[in-house]
């Protein structure tokens, strides 16, 4: 590489920038270090989630990497929220303006110290979207790298992960389990650090990170904690430097076969409905224009082929020891699913990547070949009509033939929905709607684990959900989110009452009310908006600048935010 073209020289080259180097000397920088490239490390460590609890040591082993090929490596952090421990209270409403945050961070960093390259080290759900947001915005090399996975726990003979705990609240209210064997679930489900091992959002997301092109082949699914994942955290150290020298940049990966890529492989592995909203922010920030139908259309014509968890049976260690990601990309590259001419970070091609690690034949029972699938449709679902003008997002765990038509039990935010269901208050045939938790109105646009896992863990197998919030990845069933527009903005769902009759079907791809339009109007004419619940501070802050779920939730200076 050209030092003389590198950002970091306006630090450290030339008489007037003895009082930048002066700094860089107290932390221990030498002469030599000031020959080569700086190299950011911005690690997501934290004690306040196993999912990052371990990433110091993974932040290490890739500062290692950078230093072994020639670059200096410099760490700096960032925030995390945990997801799991947010869950199901007013926390939560900071899960989704973290992912905001931790992008906005590591581009005010990067940018005002001229790094040059990045490498992100990212564990829990937002980390991830928020570190490839980064570096769309900055457009230096970036290499995503993944904390891994937890080992998964046993309970009573079972394999078990993050979505037994939450299912078992609901199994305790129905009288399924005791407590006792509630406490004894929770002190083994999670034993040790790393994300949650389903393919939740956090595996979601850096599955689809290798599939996009921002995170090397393979680097998904070794777990935390092991030789394994060092070895892939200095493999993205060393990247890290090679993709500067051969300058390698985000907006060259990023492209709208690559999109197209990542949308396919969340359909074929079953993957988080939150990826429809981090793929719809990273197209943003990358200037690709991508809409909520795209989902719809590519997932339309996928075969889902992983046996994964939570709509499976397995685990991304499973996957890991079938070939890992590399496996399920062989697969659908080899059945013309995706575009392997889009760029990668190693600078080769996506079917070159593929071709060079080799991946072997995964066990069918784990990953199924594309003419065997678990189904000959994608896991994704965007549902239109009365309700949801602007879209709503299912995923599928269970039939794309699924009808269903309800009464609406309307509830003004999560707390109250839980404490029906607490309280056994539903009945065979209820819509459960939650409105108010979109992005503005929430404002964060709450995750529902804590009530979808209680529905289904209390064997309400005749109960549908739908909100203008969100869920988790690890949530199954009849359960539909990301409904736009959202109550807060005068959306349909603003103008539900209990005992509507709402019309779900699949087949049809419609989410209706079996009410005149002229109805659904005189109501949200006589509609009033909610106060916002904060008036300082993050909370009061971010609700002026959320767009709509059918966008990603991006965040970006509405002219008339209250009016639209």
């Amino acid at each position: 590489m050209n030092k003389n073209e590198l950002r970091s020289n306006e630090l450290t080259d030339g008489v007037h920038r003895a009082p930048h180097r002066a700094m860089f000397h107290a932390m221990g920088f030498t002469e030599a270090d000031f020959e080569k490239p700086l190299i950011g490390v911005a690690n997501t460590a934290a004690e306040i989630t196993p999912c990052n609890s371990h990433l110091d040591q993974v932040a290490h082993a890739a500062k290692d990497g950078i230093r072994g090929a020639g670059g200096s490596p410099i760490e700096f952090g960032t925030i995390t929220i945990s997801d799991a421990i947010s869950m199901g209270h007013e926390g939560m409403k900071a899960s989704l303006i973290s992912r905001e945050l931790i992008a906005d961070s590591v581009e005010l960093v990067a940018f005002g110290e001229r790094l040059d390259a990045l490498v992100t080290v990212a564990g829990c759900d937002k980390n991830l979207p928020g570190m490839l947001m980064a570096g769309a915005r900055l457009n230096i090399p970036t290499v995503l790298l993944y904390g891994g996975s937890r080992p998964t726990g046993h309970f009573q003979d079972e394999e078990v992960s993050g979505v037994e705990i939450v299912e078992g609240v609901g199994k305790v209210l129905q009288g399924d389990m005791t407590e006792a064997e509630l406490r004894e679930l929770e002190k083994s489900a999670c034993p040790g650090a790393g994300s949650c091992a389903e393919m939740a959002t956090a595996n979601t997301m850096a599955t689809i990170a290798e599939a996009i092109g921002m995170a090397p082949l393979g680097s998904a699914s070794p777990a935390a904690e092991t030789s394994d994942r060092r070895s892939a955290a200095a493999e993205c150290g060393e990247l890290a430097v090679s993709a500067l020298e051969s300058d390698v940049q985000p907006l060259d990966i990023l492209t709208r076969p690559a999109f197209e890529n990542a949308i396919t492989v969340q359909a074929a592995i079953g993957g988080s409905t939150n990826a429809v909203l981090h793929l719809l922010a990273l197209a943003e920030e990358a200037g690709v224009d991508l809409e909520l139908e795209e989902f719809e259309e590519i997932s339309a014509k996928t075969p889902h082929i992983c046996n994964l968890k939570p709509g499976g049976e397995y685990t991304m260690h499973d996957l890991h020891r079938n070939g890992g990601v590399p496996a399920i990309l062989r697969y659908l590259h080899e059945a013309d699913y995706l575009n392997g001419d889009t760029l990668t970070i190693t600078g080769e091609t996506l079917a070159d990547a593929i071709e060079r690690v080799d991946p072997p034949e995964p066990d069918p029972e784990v990953v199924r070949p594309t003419n065997d699938p678990i189904d000959d449709e994608g896991s994704i679902v965007v549902l239109r009509g009365n309700l949801a003008p602007d879209g709503a997002v299912l995923k599928v765990t269970e039939s794309h033939d699924y009808q269903f038509t309800g009464r609406a039990r309307v509830f003004e935010g999560e707390e109250a929905a839980f404490e029906a269901i607490e309280n056994r208050e539903l009945e065979s045939g209820d819509v459960v709607v939650i409105r108010n938790e979109g992005p503005r109105g929430g404002p964060g646009m709450r995750e529902m684990l804590t009530v979808t896992a209680a529905i289904v863990g209390a064997g309400y197998d005749d109960v549908a959900l739908l909100t203008d919030g969100r869920f988790s990845g690890a949530t199954r069933g009849p359960m539909i989110g990301h409904i736009a527009p959202e109550a807060f903005v005068g959306g349909p769902i603003a103008a539900l009452q209990d005992g509507d009759e709402i019309v779900i079907d699949v087949p049809d791809r419609t989410l209706s009310v079996d009410l005149p339009e002229s109805d659904i109007e005189t109501r949200l004419e006589e509609w009033e908006r909610p106060e916002p619940t904060y008036k300082r501070g993050v909370l009061a802050k971010y609700p002026s600048l959320f767009e709509s779920a059918s966008k990603g939730a991006i965040t970006r200076p509405c002219s008339d935010w209250t009016n639209s």
